[in-house]
């Protein structure tokens, strides 16, 4: 795969603003994180259906309730991974995302069975399928954000939940550019027939990298971080990154389109973007869920 320097220059450009947004979200307060990613949700929702409409016609006759229903209950799902830092008036986000989940529960097989003409229960295991694939795996980042602390015991009396999603996301965006350059210079073996501009010396290439600049740039900020669970997050966004990248891929080419969507310039759509991170997510959450416990 040769480099395109302006393919390059144009994700380069739009990368920079996507960036920006990104940052401001993650880092401003947990309601600007939570925010983000409930717009990330809906996001890869609309994109997801309409995917899974080209790969089956009988899907796009859901009724809207079922539509929009699914969507709802996959976001009370992240409403009730929060904390009672997500606190409005004197009710919480997660009481919230409880009642809603209770009231989908009753409410969507209930219309599904009285305004459903045709019964499919195909369609059912497609938005079943997007719940655990998408809105589970972003209520697990929500779920990483309340998690808090990784590194020091010195600075537990800060909010610094915002730094494994941070360390997360930095080796996902690290390993897909250095494998894009590197796989550009020197890859000639194909990693696998679903994404053949991908090759193994891409792939190892960027993940090397990014667990690298991930550890190195960490420890020299703080020297006291805990170096292996840094080491095996950036393996996590890595592996499971490129996983979770061709699974979208496969989604594409099922449906028969380039991009699941245009949301930026060379970056395609919500899915085409987080494809990587909404796979890895829930691997990293079970994993500093394991490290809680020791």
């Amino acid at each position: 795969m040769a480099f395109n320097f302006k393919t390059f220059k144009t994700r380069a450009l739009t990368a920079v603003v996507f960036v920006a947004i990104m940052l401001t979200g993650l880092l401003w307060n947990h309601w600007t994180f939570f925010l983000l990613f409930t717009i990330i949700h809906f996001g890869c929702w609309f994109e997801y259906q309409k995917l899974v409409g080209l790969i089956d016609k009988e899907y796009r006759d859901i009724t809207p309730f079922h539509k929009y229903g699914v969507m709802i209950a996959g976001w009370a799902i992240m409403l009730f991974m929060t904390n009672n830092a997500f606190q409005v008036a004197n009710i919480t986000l997660h009481e919230i995302g409880w009642f809603i989940l209770l009231v989908c529960g009753v409410v969507l097989p209930l219309t599904e069975v009285l305004f459903t003409k045709n019964f499919n229960i195909r369609s059912i295991g497609y938005s079943a399928f997007g719940l655990i694939y998408l809105s589970l795996s972003w209520a697990m980042m929500i779920g990483l954000r309340t998690h808090g602390m990784l590194f020091t015991d010195s600075l537990l009396s800060l909010d610094l939940g915002w730094i494994i999603p941070v360390l997360l996301i930095s080796a996902i965006w690290i390993n897909d550019t250095m494998a894009y350059i590197v796989g550009s210079f020197i890859g000639k073996t194909p990693l696998s027939a679903i994404s053949p501009k991908k090759t193994w010396e891409g792939t190892i290439g960027g993940a090397v990298l990014a667990i690298a600049t991930v550890t190195l740039v960490s420890y020299s900020l703080i020297s006291t971080a805990d170096i292996t669970s840094i080491i095996i997050i950036s393996a996590i966004a890595a592996v499971i990154g490129t996983l979770g990248d061709l699974l979208e891929s496969k989604l594409k080419r099922m449906a028969g389109v380039k991009d699941s969507g245009q949301i930026m310039p060379g970056h395609g759509g919500f899915l085409d973007r987080f494809d990587s991170l909404v796979l890895a997510t829930p691997f990293v959450w079970l994993y500093i869920t394991w490290l809680q416990k020791l």
